[in-house]
């Protein structure tokens, strides 16, 4: 298969699709593997450590989108790399279609073959592909949150680790997934006061024991999400449906009422975000205020750290890259039904449920039998 390799093109996205050990391993495998000039400069690898490994370097996105079956990204395509998909051509990358319409549509029209990395599942029912991303995410929203609760920045001016004779902060974690569990991570070493909010009572009961009663561990209700939001110095918001639009869990009244310079990290904000007041901001500006509170809602927050987040995604997408391969698309989505749950977009056709409810789109569940 001829595999491309476009360079990412979202504002301060420095990721890539693979690595130069990747790319050596499809090459092993009998593939031609395509790579966009300086596509890996921002994670340190040069056009020569891709020569150097068996990559072919093209000067341009077009030429590798002209010249490749599949298209292996990290962040999902801009409108002017979707204008450049073609049907049938096979696209693997992270999408988050339910809160993003426009892209949507465009890759409907394509006619391409559209698998996400976040709706792709293993056989614990977990997501695989987003949780090394997850895990970057979580640990990274304190640091967000540290730099939004500062004062030039708006914040309350507060320390989160707090020192001897001042109290730490308050951090209210909503969702206690691979991100919640994350950030907790990071804040109980920082000796924050550190609550998580779950649905779940078997995740909250985990929680408990990992944090040996570090954490406070709360049921979500609205009444206790209002409760301990309001109390919060920091809200870090980490809600995940798989595939679908994140539910408003904190309201535009709440946040009226919280603290003034109290700080909002809204790590659901690729899947349209669980607070009522979030829109997706970039690295350039990455913080607005809304009712006195900073509201930090970066929607590719793990670019930020471009190597170490590459490293960590291809750990997990090599072995379907490789697949999708080694097998051509259809053997690989009818033989692996984790994978076949990565299957968004279909040749024109919305093939997961949760995009084709949050969308209005017809689902489609059987376009490959």
């Amino acid at each position: 298969m001829k595999i491309g390799i476009p360079k990412e093109i979202k504002v301060h996205e420095y990721r890539v699709g693979m690595v130069p050990a990747s790319v050596k391993e499809a090459v092993l495998h009998g593939h031609t593997v395509y790579v966009e000039t300086l596509a890996g400069v921002g994670i340190g690898c040069s056009d020569e450590d891709y020569i150097a490994v068996g990559a072919q370097i093209v000067n341009s996105a077009q030429a590798v989108f002209e010249q490749a079956d599949m298209i292996v990204k990290v962040k999902e395509p801009q409108s002017s790399e979707r204008m450049l998909l073609r049907k049938g051509q096979l696209l693997f990358a992270y999408l988050h279609l339910a809160p993003d319409r426009e892209q949507t549509e465009d890759l409907i029209n394509s006619g391409a073959v559209c698998i996400a990395y976040e709706t792709v599942t293993d056989d614990n029912g977990q997501l695989p592909l987003l949780a090394p991303m997850s895990e970057v995410a979580g640990r990274m929203s304190l640091q967000a949150g540290a730099f939004a609760l500062e004062k030039s920045r708006g914040g309350r001016g507060i320390l989160l680790a707090g020192v001897a004779g001042v109290a730490p902060a308050n951090v209210v974690i909503i969702g206690g997934g691979v991100v919640g569990m994350n950030a907790a991570q990071m804040a109980v070493g920082l000796r924050a006061n550190v609550v998580i909010i779950d649905r779940d009572l078997e995740v909250l009961r985990q929680l408990d024991r990992l944090f040996s009663g570090a954490v406070t561990c709360i049921y979500s209700t609205n009444d206790a999400i209002e409760k301990y939001v309001l109390a919060a110095d920091l809200v870090i918001g980490c809600v995940l449906v798989a595939g679908a639009k994140a539910p408003k869990l904190v309201t535009k009244e709440m946040i009226q009422r919280m603290k003034s310079g109290a700080a909002i990290v809204d790590v659901a904000i690729d899947q349209g975000g669980c607070i009522e007041t979030s829109h997706p901001t970039t690295h350039d500006n990455p913080t607005y205020i809304v009712d006195n509170v900073v509201h930090y809602c970066v929607a590719n927050m793990p670019g930020a750290v471009a190597r170490t987040s590459t490293f960590a995604l291809n750990n997990a997408t090599l072995p379907y890259i490789l697949q999708l391969a080694d097998l051509g698309y259809k053997t690989a989505l009818t033989t692996n039904k984790h994978l076949l749950n990565g299957l968004n977009i279909y040749q024109g056709q919305v093939t997961n449920y949760s995009v084709a409810q949050a969308l209005g789109y017809p689902y489609i569940s059987s376009v490959l039998a």
